[in-house]
């Protein structure tokens, strides 16, 4: 058996506190290798390449903001139970490589943190050992396979973290709406490209769930929950979450078109050739159709088409004409004031507050 990592008094967002994540998710690893090693080598490469995925960069994000809510609440990282907490958070990456594995193949991305995507890795894998069949089919299949086993070992990390019984039924109601609303926001934004629906509203709900849930709200709802936080520090922690996580993807959308390739690790545009209907495309609709009719035309013709990187200059040019980054810029620190506001007014401690309010800077003004 691996030995278990311990608690940790790292500060999330640091190298740190990801060291002692990365530490808890490789000894879970660690401990699925014998049975893992029964089914043969193919499920054990297959399962080598998803290890390197969830241990592959990141800045572990959402345990950072679940442990926050475990400390915020009064947990103690020197008490016995911290080990056991911080392993349960850290299986919230888990859920973070199942949702960006099948993100990327709905997505048609063929990079991830300047590494090939885990479908474009196995289709890779099968041209060149040339097996029969499609390549790029066998390797969207190997990946939706593997999304499917890092949401299975989420729940497993979770349960094998080493809670006690009352911590775990605290968590087990909050982690399953949290698995509800990140599968349903996904599905939301498919259906919002197939549909094209344009509408802000529309937007920011797939936002709301597909990111902001999973990301802060619920992560901070968890660690309150194993620290049996009071209904109002929750409530505080949601709005704070919500809002937060919305800004959090509003950035994104932001970095998705004018973010540096070097920094983020995707090609920039992508969003836009990928027929996105973010916030900033629905701001950008919304605006041309109360000033400019033919830019919002030349918007709906030119998103979801291979665009050349001197298109995309010009839909940025257009986006910033009509004023959208400005909306979303605006919009981003209104929410932020709102979630910084919630947890200023909230019972948690006040070393939380302060760290809190760091991480929703750094998560609203990030290049990456």
């Amino acid at each position: 058996m691996p030995t278990r990592s311990g608690p940790t008094t790292a500060v999330p967002g640091t190298a740190a506190f990801a060291t002692a994540v990365e530490q808890a998710l490789t000894e879970f690893f660690t401990s699925r290798r014998e049975p893992v090693a029964e089914l043969g080598p193919v499920f054990a490469d297959s399962v080598e390449a998803l290890e390197s995925f969830t241990l592959r960069g990141g800045k572990r994000t959402r345990p950072g903001f679940a442990w926050m809510g475990w400390l915020g609440a009064g947990g103690d990282p020197a008490s016995a139970e911290a080990a056991a907490v911080l392993r349960a958070c850290s299986a919230l990456e888990l859920v973070q490589a199942c949702a960006l594995i099948h993100d990327d193949i709905i997505d048609c991305s063929r990079t991830r943190r300047r590494f090939p995507t885990v479908h474009v890795d196995f289709e890779q894998r099968h041209r060149q050992a040339g097996w029969a069949g499609d390549s790029a089919h066998y390797g969207e299949s190997v990946a939706v396979l593997l999304g499917d086993l890092a949401l299975a070992w989420a729940d497993d990390m979770v349960h094998d973290a080493g809670l006690d019984a009352a911590a775990l039924a605290r968590f087990a109601p909050v982690w399953a709406r949290m698995r509800t609303e990140v599968l349903g926001g996904q599905l939301l934004d498919v259906h919002g490209e197939a549909s094209g629906d344009e509408s802000v509203a529309a937007a920011l709900r797939i936002n709301r769930y597909k990111t902001a849930a999973y990301t802060v709200e619920r992560p901070l709802h968890l660690g309150g929950a194993l620290a049996d936080a009071d209904p109002g520090l929750i409530a505080a922690y949601r709005t704070y979450g919500t809002d937060i996580g919305i800004a959090f993807q509003l950035r994104d959308d932001l970095l998705g078109v004018f973010g540096d390739p070097a920094v983020t690790g995707k090609p920039s545009g992508d969003d836009l050739r990928e027929g996105k209907r973010t916030v900033l495309v629905a701001e950008a609709l919304q605006r041309a159709a109360e000033t400019d009719p033919g830019a919002g035309d030349t918007l709906r013709a030119a998103i979801g088409t291979d665009l050349s990187d001197a298109q995309v200059g010009e839909l940025r040019a257009l986006l910033l004409e009509l004023g959208a980054v400005d909306a979303v810029e605006a919009r981003i620190s209104a929410l932020t004031e709102q979630g910084l506001s919630a947890i200023d007014a909230s019972s948690a401690t006040p070393e939380a507050k302060t760290r809190l309010r760091e991480m929703a800077l750094a998560a609203t003004r990030r290049t990456a």
